[in-house]
């Protein structure tokens, strides 16, 4: 088998559902050009991947992706990860536009072998506990409120994403935890808001409050920012979400001693070869790879990964609605459909 083409199928994606994050993030999108990522091959199979920045990526592919890829075999999942990160030395992909080759190469090896592919990933699990993950609410109150629905939803867990002013986010953070009780797992996203001081701020209040976890505080440019953080506060940090590199600046995260958890996810890691990566990296540290992020590749990760604990699924309105995905039992369950499954029931 070989791959023939290499295509970038544009589609208009309409506007999201109002929302917003952290002061100074916008938040929702309006209508954008999306793309629909095909790998084409001699035996009549097909490997797609989904981005929200189609015509950014349809001008990797015409100008880098498509010439390089052509006449190879689109088993060799390896020796392709291995050419984008080449690519990338001379282009500099953008993070979410690496991986999307790799999710259609394994597209494309589920898709042949009749399989999904946390089937050949070997799966760990066929279900996982959800958490709600939300956006960013008006005030304490509708927090409380949030939160109630989405127990009553039957979520397990929650993660807040709040405003980013240290103290306000603070004081929600342990109101949110005397509201809940001890027993519900709580977990904090500073979406990269802080400095080292106000990070240290929130990250004491947090340990106070028996957080789970603390998620990017701060912007991940500097390991050394992180690891004095590790140093000031006792809550677990989760690192490594967004900084570039996959597992090479996983592996000086967790070297510095910073990781508490390690991120984890398709988007943002190179695709699924990427992510699991990471996972057996952290693995090997005794450490939870947790997936960022919702969406059908994420839960292939999630059915494959086994030190991972939750799938994350956004919260994004009040009233509150459950992600199709996820059931009245705030459980995520496999995909079933070969490939990846993209039009798969609930998807």
């Amino acid at each position: 088998m070989r791959i023939t083409d290499v295509t970038l199928e544009l589609v208009d994606l309409p506007a999201q559902p109002p929302f917003r994050w952290r002061n100074g993030l916008p938040g929702s999108e309006k209508s954008v050009t999306g793309g629909v990522l095909r790998i084409h091959t001699d035996d009549g199979l097909e490997g797609e991947a989904h981005t929200r920045r189609g015509l950014i990526v349809a001008d990797l592919v015409e100008r880098r992706i498509r010439e390089d890829l052509l006449g190879h075999d689109p088993l060799a999942r390896e020796l392709l990860w291995h050419r984008l990160w080449e690519l990338d030395r001379i282009e500099e992909f953008p993070i979410y536009a690496l991986g999307l080759v790799d999710v259609a190469l394994w597209d494309i090896a589920g898709k042949a072998a009749g399989m999904p592919v946390h089937r050949l990933l070997g799966s760990y699990r066929d279900a996982l506990p959800a958490y709600a993950s939300t956006v960013t609410f008006s005030s304490v109150e509708e927090y409380l409120d949030v939160a109630d629905q989405c127990l009553d939803a039957g979520y397990s867990a929650i993660k807040l994403h709040a405003w980013g002013d240290p103290r306000a986010d603070a004081e929600l953070c342990q109101k949110l935890r005397a509201h809940v009780g001890d027993a519900v797992p709580l977990m904090y996203d500073g979406s990269a808001g802080f400095d080292l001081a106000d990070a240290v701020y929130v990250g004491r209040a947090l340990a106070e409050a028996g957080y789970t976890w603390y998620e990017e505080p701060m912007r991940e440019f500097s390991v050394t920012a992180y690891r004095w953080l590790s140093e000031r506060v006792s809550v677990p940090l989760l690192v490594a979400e967004t900084s570039d590199g996959a597992h090479l600046n996983a592996a000086d995260f967790i070297a510095a001693g910073t990781a508490g958890y390690v991120r984890t996810s398709a988007q943002y890691k190179g695709g699924v070869t990427g992510a699991l990566r990471i996972a057996h990296l952290a693995d090997s540290f005794q450490l939870r790879a947790e997936v960022h992020g919702s969406g059908i590749v994420n839960a292939h990760l999630c059915m494959a990964i086994p030190n991972t604990s939750y799938y994350e699924s956004l919260v994004y309105s009040n009233p509150v609605v459950r992600e199709a995905a996820v059931g009245p039992d705030g459980m995520l369950h496999a995909p079933t459909a070969p490939g990846i499954g993209y039009g798969e029931p609930g998807w």
